[in-house]
């Protein structure tokens, strides 16, 4: 499951960059250990030269920009005097001169490197080396979310399997679902997505409050996200920030929600969630 999840989130942030930034080609991949990434992705390749070469840190280009934490670039690889050459075959194979490598970092620890390269020998533009920085901190974002995920994901299975048995886990139990639910619509991956919101469900669930079939509620994805925050304090304003959603939109879910549950009041919304089943 990750490594198919990172094989999207690179796909994706390598389509995006090839069309933004005009570079020909675009490649990468994650780290396989601390030292070593393997390039699985490509975009705009010729050959399949590059696919699958391993990258040690300090060897070539990418593995400077690995061992370093930071983008390096070169004018024309296979001259350049201040990169190692141990992948100039795979490199002259496809035809590749101007080169920028940036490193992916998450949490401060390196996960990957993403290229851009052009078949000629030219310096790379300011605009053209922040549209692969800019790829590369796509990819970041989908990893940290993913990982987030990951973490939720097995703290929320531990908090719903009873949480009477410790005092005060219900408002762990509360806080998981929240967090959960506002994690969902960032996640790239659907079997991943679909993992969160089933544990979601359970979460919900846990009380054992069930609505009885004639007044049963139904509530938008968002509208259900929008009353989670409610129900843990949060204003408009900083439901809406949680969520990434403007505060007029939090302020429309919040209606709309009030109005299918036969809610006057914010508090009677929570209340009325909670007893349908849709809040923990």
């Amino acid at each position: 499951m990750p490594e198919a999840v990172d094989a999207v989130e690179m796909q994706a942030a390598l389509l995006r960059l090839r069309r933004t930034s005009g570079l020909p080609v675009v490649f990468g991949g994650l780290l396989s250990d601390a030292r070593h990434a393997r390039i699985a992705e490509l975009n705009g390749a010729q050959t399949s030269a590059l696919r699958g070469l391993v990258i040690s840190a300090g060897s070539g280009l990418g593995g400077k920009a690995i061992a370093l934490s930071r983008p390096c670039a070169v004018t024309d690889y296979a001259i350049s005097r201040h990169i190692s050459h141990e992948y100039d075959a795979a490199v002259a194979a496809e035809g590749l001169r101007s080169v920028v490598a940036v490193p992916v970092v998450v949490r401060r620890a390196v996960r990957g490197v993403l290229y851009g390269a052009l078949r000629t020998p030219v310096t790379l533009g300011d605009r053209t080396f922040d549209a692969v920085v800019a790829a590369a901190r796509d990819v970041e974002q989908s990893l940290a979310v993913r990982d987030s995920a990951r973490q939720l994901l097995a703290a929320g299975r531990e908090r719903v399997s009873d949480p009477d048995a410790v005092p005060g886990a219900w408002e762990d139990v509360r806080e998981a679902h929240r967090d959960l639910r506002a994690l969902v619509p960032k996640v790239v991956d659907p079997a991943l997505r679909d993992e969160l919101l089933e544990v979601c469900g359970r979460l919900a669930s846990a009380s054992g409050a069930k609505a009885s079939p004639a007044r049963e509620v139904r509530l938008a994805p968002r509208e259900v996200d929008v009353v989670a925050c409610v129900a843990a304090g949060a204003t408009n304003a900083a439901a809406a920030e949680r969520l990434g959603l403007r505060p007029e939109t939090v302020k429309g879910y919040l209606r709309s929600a009030m109005r299918k549950l036969g809610a006057h009041t914010r508090l009677e919304a929570v209340v009325a969630a909670r007893r349908a089943g849709l809040l923990p």
